[in-house]
C-alpha cells in the first residue's frame, strides 16, 4: 500500500516541490504558445503519463511536439513527430538554467516560440531568466510526486466515468500545481470575481465561465497535500452541509472540501475513501444548485 500511495511528507521534498512547479510552468507556457484557445483554458494543462507529466502532442511548423517529464530516468524529453528527440536533465539546477535549456532545445528543433516567461498563480513571482533562488531537484522525492498523482488521476478518471454531462479531462493544472476533473451544471456563471496573485482576472472570467463542481488533488500547504472539491458559483448552505468521510472538512480561507491526502494514503481502502469523498462533495454542489442530476448523471 505504501508504493501505491507514497507519502509526501513536506519536509522530505518542499524544496524540490517549489522547484518543480516552476518548471512545470515553464513547460505549460511553451503549450500556451503553441496551442489553439480551448474553453476554459484546456489547451494549457499537462497530463499524467505512464512515466510522468506531458504536454501531449503540441503542433509546431506543422509537425507534432511532445514535452515529457519523465520521472523515470529524470528527464525532459523533448519529441517530434520526425523522430528527433532531446533530452534535458532533471537535476539540482536553478529555474534561470533549466529556463535557458529549455529555449535552447527548442530553437535547436526550430521551434522558436515567445512566452510570458514569469511565473502566474503565486505571489513575489521571479522571472525565470533571473531565478537563481529556486533549484532544488531529490529524484526520489519527484518520483513518489508522480505515483501520487498517478493514483489519483486513476481514482479521479473513475469518478469522472460516473457522469454524461460536460465535464473535463483530469489534468494537470501548472498555475496552481494540481491536479482537478471538473464536472458542469450546464449553465453559465456569474463573473469570476479574479484576484489570484499574477494572473489577470479575465483569465479566471474565462476559466469560470459556467457552473462547475470541481475537485483535485493539491500538494502544497504544510502538510502531505490533500484532495479538495469546491462549487462555483457556490450555492447557499454548501459550506455547513455534511459530506463523507468523516475526516473531510471545509476550509474556510480556501472556500473547498478537504480531505487530507493523509487520510487516503494510510486507509485500508483508499480508492473507496477518496471516492466517497468525491461523489459526496459534487453530490453537495449538485443538490443544493439544483443540477439536473438525472440528465448529467450515469444511472
Amino acid at each position: 500500500m505504501a508504493e501505491r500511495w507514497p507519502e509526501l511528507t513536506l519536509s522530505s521534498w518542499e524544496d524540490t516541490r517549489d522547484t518543480l512547479h516552476l518548471w512545470t510552468q515553464i513547460v505549460g507556457k511553451v503549450r500556451l504558445a503553441l496551442e489553439p484557445m480551448v474553453n476554459h483554458w484546456w489547451q494549457v494543462p499537462l497530463y499524467v503519463s505512464a512515466r510522468g507529466l506531458t504536454t501531449s502532442v503540441m503542433h509546431a511548423n506543422g509537425a507534432g511536439l511532445e514535452m515529457e517529464f519523465d520521472f523515470i530516468a529524470h528527464v525532459l524529453a523533448v519529441r517530434t513527430s520526425g523522430g528527433e528527440e532531446r533530452q534535458i536533465a532533471l537535476q539540482p539546477r536553478s529555474v534561470a538554467d533549466f529556463y535557458a535549456a529549455t529555449m535552447s532545445t527548442l530553437d535547436g528543433l526550430g521551434v522558436h516560440v515567445k512566452i510570458l516567461a514569469k511565473p502566474v498563480e503565486i505571489p513575489n513571482a521571479i522571472p525565470f531568466a533571473k531565478d537563481e533562488i529556486h533549484g532544488a531537484y531529490d529524484g526520489a522525492a519527484a518520483h513518489r510526486f508522480w505515483v501520487a498523482l498517478s493514483q489519483a488521476h486513476r481514482v479521479m478518471s473513475r469518478f469522472r466515468a460516473g457522469f454524461r454531462g460536460k465535464a473535463s479531462p483530469v489534468h494537470f493544472f501548472w498555475g496552481g500545481f494540481d491536479l482537478a476533473v471538473t464536472r458542469f451544471s450546464g449553465r453559465t456563471a456569474p463573473r469570476h470575481r479574479g484576484g489570484i496573485p499574477n494572473c489577470p482576472d479575465w483569465v479566471m472570467e474565462q476559466a469560470y465561465s459556467h457552473e462547475v463542481s470541481s475537485c483535485g488533488f493539491w500538494p502544497g500547504g504544510s502538510a502531505e497535500g490533500s484532495f479538495y472539491s469546491y462549487a462555483y458559483p457556490e450555492p447557499e448552505g454548501f459550506a455547513v452541509r455534511k459530506v463523507q468521510p468523516s475526516a473531510a472538512y471545509f476550509d474556510e480561507a480556501l472556500g473547498d472540501f478537504i480531505l487530507p491526502y493523509a487520510a487516503v494514503r494510510m486507509n485500508p481502502d483508499p480508492d473507496v475513501l477518496l471516492l466517497t469523498f468525491l461523489r459526496s462533495t459534487y453530490e453537495a454542489a449538485a443538490d443544493l444548485g439544483r443540477w439536473d442530476r438525472d440528465s448529467l448523471e450515469v444511472v
